[in-house]
């Protein structure tokens, strides 16, 4: 009897296309050889049978990489990417930070006092009802000061006592 083997990992095969090649395999191959035979013709009259193989090999190298080199699971350029990442685009020292959920709402308890605060003191009202004379809490009347073009006046409500200056 005849005995087949069967990996136990299924996702690991991959579809051969044509001459039990991949793809991708293919794909590379055929790019390779396209730029790698017509550059041996160009140059083996020029440079040499051996050294035109040798520059022919040496184009051809990359694209035999691409098709066959796989690390991980990952071909070579995704692998080649992490290289540059890890090496060249990320900062060398990457400090352990965490996502405090509690300390994420206790900033936004805070941030919900000071509004509450904020929307307090605007909302004390400026006149009382009662005050039909436009007098505040019973105090008498002040007239207003007539200001000629050129002064200033800064005036302040500190403690319940109004404080102005004139400039």
């Amino acid at each position: 009897m005849a005995y087949v083997s069967v990996p136990k990992d299924l996702s690991k095969i991959k579809s051969k296309v044509l001459f039990s090649l991949t793809q991708r395999q293919l794909i590379c191959f055929t790019a390779g050889a396209v730029i790698g035979v017509p550059l041996f013709f160009l140059l083996r009259n020029r440079i040499g049978v051996s050294s035109a193989a040798l520059v022919m090999m040496f184009v051809m190298v990359p694209a035999f990489l691409l098709a066959m080199y796989e690390k991980n699971g990952q071909p070579l350029e995704k692998v080649l990417w992490n290289i540059i990442n890890v090496l060249f685009l990320r900062p060398k020292q990457r400090p352990y930070r965490t996502n405090n959920f509690y300390a994420v709402i206790e900033r936004q308890q805070n941030l919900d006092k000071e509004v509450s605060a904020i929307v307090k003191k605007q909302a004390v009202p400026r006149r009382q009802e009662s005050d039909s004379g436009g007098n505040r809490k019973g105090k008498p009347h002040e007239p207003q000061r007539k200001v000629r073009a050129g002064q200033h006046t800064l005036s302040a409500n500190v403690g319940g006592r109004h404080l102005s200056h004139r400039k």
